[in-house]
């Protein structure tokens, strides 16, 4: 269910809520005061493109806490559309934010997935320059995770002696979102966020664009060129068809309901 205080913005598809990211840890950080948890979605145009196709993945993005925009083409969109986002909410900024916050009131954090050298790496540098935070603990799943009970079992086992308040899920979309269905109701007092590969970014072993890059929608222009390869076809072929599109529904959108105004 989403947070009522806050009317979302459907843009292709899906309901936005109109945050900034200060108010996305305000939300957590006052949720965790009542003792409710809750998941937090941060979909891309990669996401928003599967949505259109898959019905688990709309499911998914209806049923979140909290659903805010990973990707200036959304927030362009928005704007368009005429009922603006206030800004980009990325899973790799609410990371180091979600855990100054949680440092900052005396919470836990826990990192679930990645590679385990990642995800120790991670953990040492939120800790190197976050002092106060608490890292309650890393589990990194082994691949095919999802089709052992045994597995599964760990997962619930490491979460249940941690006790973490906010847990950053590093497995990837959409894998990382059907674990925090199948987590959030066994750990009701605990925020799921899924945050993809913004672990690698806290270890340092991919680079983050620089904020000017970031700021002008280009970071996957920045990211395209860190690996080719592996990124080519879903950014160019898969996600780049799709901006357009949405831009251009976005564009004819606004410019009727200015019409109809008038």
């Amino acid at each position: 269910m989403s947070i009522e205080a806050f009317s979302r913005v459907d843009l292709d598809g899906t309901g936005f809520d109109r945050l900034t990211e200060d108010e996305v840890v305000s939300i957590v950080r006052d949720a965790l005061e009542r003792g409710a948890g809750g998941r937090i979605m941060t979909p891309n145009v990669d996401i928003l493109r599967q949505a259109q196709v898959d019905a688990g993945v709309r499911a998914y993005l209806a049923d979140a806490d909290l659903v805010v925009a990973d990707g200036m083409p959304l927030v362009w969109a928005s704007r368009l559309e005429g009922h603006p986002l206030p800004a980009r909410v990325t899973g790799a900024s609410l990371v180091w934010s979600l855990a100054y916050g949680a440092a900052a009131h005396g919470r836990s954090v826990f990192i679930l997935g990645a590679q385990p050298d990642v995800a120790a790496l991670a953990a040492d540098r939120l800790r190197a320059t976050i002092p106060e935070v608490t890292v309650a603990g890393v589990h990194s799943p082994p691949f095919g995770f999802e089709s052992s009970v045994e597995e599964g079992q760990k997962i619930v086992a490491a979460l249940t002696a941690a006790r973490p308040d906010v847990v950053f899920v590093a497995l990837g979309f959409p894998k990382q979102e059907r674990l925090m269905a199948e987590l959030a109701p066994q750990f009701p007092g605990a925020w799921f966020i899924g945050c993809g590969g913004s672990i690698d970014f806290v270890a340092g072993r991919t680079l983050r664009a620089p904020r000017l890059v970031q700021r002008i929608g280009l970071e996957w222009v920045f990211r395209l060129a860190q690996e080719p390869r592996r990124l080519f076809r879903r950014y160019v072929i898969d996600d780049l068809p799709h901006a357009v599109a949405m831009l251009s529904r976005a564009a004819v959108s606004g410019l009727r309901r200015r019409k109809g105004g008038r």
